[in-house]
């Protein structure tokens, strides 16, 4: 059986655009998924990479542009400059690296309900309020939000360390632990699944 490690942002617009679609091919092909919330900022600085405050206004106008191109294409309603942009991922991160830990509930959907809060119903995922709330839409204890912080801030950082050994400079990217293929981007999903179907 095949596992993919997943390299995200609970801001990242181009992790909301996945929606969950690399749920459905993780279970098409009876794949495991371990999830790995990471500081993307930091990841820039790390991998040669430019903060998007950084980015020359060429680039920028550009990412908007094929922002709204491809949530338009995926049917995802998307805010273009949401109210909660940039955001503290820490406290979400260590949300969903508890919820992963303890298990029982929609691990994917509470990835999903965190980066629809920032991309299309504009909530400050960094509040209390709202972390606990989307445990609980996922079928987590709510708690977590308070009973993970130690695991949690650990675990962030070394997500951060093992994605740069790994070869991951941006998000999202999907690793397949058994072949080392990498794969970055949304866009690159399709070639995900039928990598999957190789092995």
């Amino acid at each position: 059986m095949a596992h993919i490690d997943y390299y995200l942002s609970t801001q990242s617009p181009w992790c909301y655009l996945a929606g969950d679609r690399l749920e459905q091919l993780a279970a098409r092909h009876g794949a495991s998924v371990t999830y790995k919330p990471l500081d993307a900022w930091q990841l820039f600085d790390r991998t040669g990479g430019v903060r998007p405050a950084d980015r020359h206004p060429n680039r920028l106008q550009y990412r908007d542009q094929e922002l709204a191109r491809w949530a338009d294409w995926l049917g995802q309603p998307m805010v273009p400059k949401p109210a909660f942009f940039p955001v503290n991922t820490a406290p979400s991160s260590y949300a969903i690296i508890a919820a992963q830990e303890a298990g029982g509930g929609d691990l994917g959907g509470l990835v999903q309900r965190f980066l629809r809060a920032v991309w299309a119903d504009q909530e400050n995922i960094a509040d209390d309020a709202v972390i606990r709330a989307k445990l609980s839409a996922s079928g987590f204890d709510p708690d977590l939000a308070d009973k993970g912080l130690f695991l949690g801030a650990e675990t962030y950082g070394r997500n951060l360390k093992q994605a740069a050994e790994a070869g991951v400079f941006g998000v999202p990217f999907y690793v397949v632990r058994e072949s080392g293929q990498r794969f970055w981007g949304q866009d690159r999903l399709d070639f995900l699944d039928r990598h999957l179907a190789s092995l």
